[in-house]
């Protein structure tokens, strides 16, 4: 299918997530399906006074379409961060974060405060397209809280001021992560504007992206934390789509190859120290649902070098099925 100009192998995106989606990780999930890939979110004030961590994370990924998100409450600054981070990372897109729920980012003015001020958001993102060459989506909730859902509105003034498509978190900011995501809330924004609209909010499974693509009448759909610990679930999801056979996840000795490939990208990415310290969390993550698990979770939660992590991955293949 074609989306933001490229031909894409499926309409699976694999949702920006901080602290989650870093490269090491975009570039596990794109071998394994993800068509489309964002960075974590990067304030467009740190791009701007050229911090290098915030630069640090907009590296591009191979093997699918990748975009760079940012956030702010400025136009002027956004304009300028896009410029930036596109000259940086060389990425596909910009993404503009409208959606993030999290106080330390909404009780700022950015993220999904901008919903509270649709003409505000549409000159953010009016600025940020007319700044940078390549497309420009935003990604959003359906509104501060159930009294004020007006993620139709905030769609059309997207679309009105240059946004290439819009992904829609089937829930309110105030929910955060509780509660069912609305689909049928999604399916009104799908009739609201002619841009792609993609899909957020409780895709677990296969069958899960089946019953959302019936509901939201979505064009292509965002996974988050169902990818953690297992970047296959890109190729079920593509099969459910696509009418064919879901394939099998397969042995636990084969994921925790691909655990140790994503630390290794890590490392090179970040260096051993930091890679360390989240590996603790994405091992535990391919380790969930694995019988017996336990005593190698607790070893895992204190990994501090290469050769611990390459020790236990090694030791969890010969032990565990």
């Amino acid at each position: 299918m074609q989306f933001l100009g490229h031909t894409i192998s499926a309409p699976i995106v694999l949702a920006p997530m901080a602290g989650v989606t870093d490269y090491a990780f975009r570039s596990v999930c794109a071998q394994f399906g993800a068509a489309v890939t964002i960075t974590e979110m990067v304030s467009s004030r740190a791009l701007v006074y050229q911090d290098k961590k915030s630069k640090s994370l907009l590296r591009k990924n191979e093997g699918s379409l990748c975009g760079a998100q940012i956030f702010g409450n400025d136009p002027e600054i956004m304009a300028q961060a896009a410029v930036l981070a596109l000259e940086h990372s060389g990425c596909d897109f910009i993404d503009i974060n409208m959606g993030c729920p999290m106080p330390k980012i909404a009780n700022n003015g950015d993220g999904s405060a901008l919903m509270k001020d649709p003409p505000l958001a549409g000159r953010i993102i009016r600025a940020v397209a007319d700044a940078v060459s390549v497309p420009v989506t935003v990604k959003t909730r359906l509104g501060w809280d159930k009294g004020s859902i007006n993620v139709c509105e905030l769609a059309r003034v997207a679309e009105e001021n240059g946004a290439a498509a819009i992904a829609v978190h089937g829930r309110t900011k105030s929910m955060l992560y509780s509660g069912n995501a609305d689909w049928d809330a999604i399916k009104k924004v799908t009739l609201s504007v002619s841009i792609p609209v993609i899909a957020n909010g409780d895709i677990f499974s296969p069958e899960d992206a089946l019953r959302c693509q019936m509901h939201s009448g979505a064009s292509l759909f965002m996974l988050g934390r169902a990818s953690f610990g297992d970047p296959w679930i890109f190729a079920q999801i593509r099969a459910a789509l696509n009418g064919e056979e879901i394939p099998e996840r397969p042995p636990l000795a084969e994921r925790m190859d691909i655990a140790l490939k994503q630390f290794n990208l890590a490392c090179e990415d970040k260096g051993e120290h930091i890679a360390c310290l989240e590996a603790r969390k994405h091992f535990a993550w391919y380790l969930r649902g694995v019988s017996h698990s336990a005593f190698y979770k607790e070893q895992i939660s204190r990994l501090s070098t290469a050769e611990e992590v390459t020790a236990v991955a090694k030791a969890i293949k010969r032990d565990l099925r």
